[in-house]
């Protein structure tokens, strides 16, 4: 038999759910063994209610249980400042290996990682490299300090290094998404453990295994080299034996955050799976933009498709602050933009992925509020654009609830930029508990974007 590699990515909200992360855990631990390395690829510190509360620490819990062998960055473990970053990672136990990352002349926390490693086991040498998506700097603002190289040559060079260092195999634990297919295309490395995207995936380009779990600590993957070619299967957490000392440190960490105050009651579950963040309208989206226009009072409210965490867990019955922390958990404010309606147009265009290469194209990336859209696929055109029922003047100006975060970065809505910011309100899960308060919390679809 050869080694082994069990491979965990974008935990990110597990850590909300002490039996689920507990289950991980165990999961983790029944595969693990002398032949096995457990490697991570990026976003297993945030984003969450705990890790909003303990800057990412709450991570540690589950790392310390586990003792992973190597980790690499996701743009969300840089969410609570490069501080916080570097106290996590002088926490783990685990080896960080980050390629393509750096800090002014050198390497990100050069003294603390690596940019590649060689690991013996099962008699077999294995070489692995990390890397970041080179977008990092502009989705995540606290990484805006940092550089992300290009990351096809850093694992170019690795590879060559890796080979010379006696590795029969090379290994990226890469947090690029859907770059993991140029990066098979473009380096002859073995396998592509990623991250980033959330869909679970194994399959092979150009002869490379590509390999993704998902996220929220459900599922991880194997993978075996003891072959020509090295094969991959899921492994979910359903039915493993929850390591109780991990479930138990985040119980008590939960009972501490004092998030437990219950804001309001649903009656029909508000599910908020990956139809609902990127399909088009959801009840979910539409309660976030609903209350980013309610506390700001705005023709419009705005939430990027992303910026709704996913969950298997749909919103039910007696809601919780921390319920809603775990929908929007950033620590950054709701902003009012000020925009043209010809601007408003254009935002509704980069809306579809079909014209902003913002993951799949058939993704619709807007919850809005106070606007109804009808999107022809087909030409690619707005073809209807209302605002308080009214067709939209393209010379008249229009005000935006939204976050501050896409105002910052120019890869979700490039149209918008920090010069229309013209007010600032309070954090985005605040802003929702104080609507859910005041409003309560009954949204239903009802046409505001049309897609035919």
């Amino acid at each position: 038999m050869g080694p082994r590699l069990v491979h965990y990515s974008d935990v990110e909200n597990a850590y909300d759910d002490p039996d689920r992360i507990g289950r991980l855990a165990g999961t983790l631990e029944s595969l693990d063994g002398p032949d096995a390395l457990l490697v991570g690829t990026g976003d297993n510190t945030a984003p969450g209610v705990l890790s909003l509360v303990t800057n990412g620490r709450q991570a540690l819990d589950l790392f310390s249980a586990v003792d992973p062998e190597f980790e690499t960055f996701g743009n969300h473990d840089f969410d609570h400042g490069l501080d916080a970053t570097r106290a996590v990672v002088e926490a783990s136990p685990q080896t960080w290996l980050t390629a393509n990352v750096r800090d002014g002349d050198g390497r990100f926390l050069a003294e603390e990682t690596a940019p590649w490693a060689v690991r013996e086991v099962a008699g077999t040498r294995v070489g692995f490299v990390g890397v970041t998506a080179p977008e990092t700097g502009d989705a995540s603002p606290a990484a805006e300090p940092l550089t992300f190289t290009d990351p096809f040559d850093a694992v170019a060079d690795a590879q060559a290094a890796l080979r010379n260092a006696g590795a029969e195999y090379v290994v990226v634990l890469s947090h690029l998404g859907r770059a993991d297919d140029d990066l098979a295309r473009r380096t002859d490395v073995d396998v592509v453990l990623g991250g980033h995207v959330h869909e679970r995936r194994i399959e092979r380009v150009d002869g490379t295994l590509l390999a993704r779990p998902g996220s929220n600590g459900h599922s991880v993957v194997t993978v075996a080299l003891d072959g020509s070619e090295p094969t991959a299967e899921f492994r979910t957490v359903d039915d493993a034996a929850p390591d109780e000392r991990v479930s138990s440190a985040i119980e008590a960490r939960l009972a501490e955050t004092g998030l437990n105050e219950t804001v309001a009651t649903v009656e029909e579950p508000i599910s908020r799976d990956r139809m609902d963040t990127y399909g088009g309208e959801s009840r979910i989206g539409n309660v976030v933009a609903d209350a980013y226009r309610w506390a700001m009072d705005t023709d419009v409210g705005l939430q990027n498709g992303g910026g709704v965490r996913e969950d298997e867990t749909p919103l039910s019955g007696d809601v919780t602050v921390a319920d809603l922390v775990s929908v929007v958990p950033f620590e950054e404010p709701v902003v009012v933009a000020e925009v043209t309606g010809a601007e408003l147009r254009t935002l509704c265009r980069q809306a579809s992925g079909q014209v902003v290469p913002y993951g799949e194209p058939d993704w619709w990336n807007a919850h809005l509020s106070g606007l109804e859209v009808v999107w022809d696929r087909e030409s690619r055109t707005v073809e209807r654009l209302h605002v308080g029922g009214e067709p939209v003047d393209p010379e008249a100006t229009y005000t935006v609830a939204t976050t501050d975060y896409l105002l910052h970065t120019p890869v979700e809505f490039p149209v918008l930029t920090g010069a229309h910011r013209v007010d600032v309100g309070g954090l985005q899960y605040e802003v929702l508990a104080d609507y859910a308060r005041s409003e309560g919390i009954d949204p239903s679809v009802t046409g505001r974007v049309v897609r035919r």
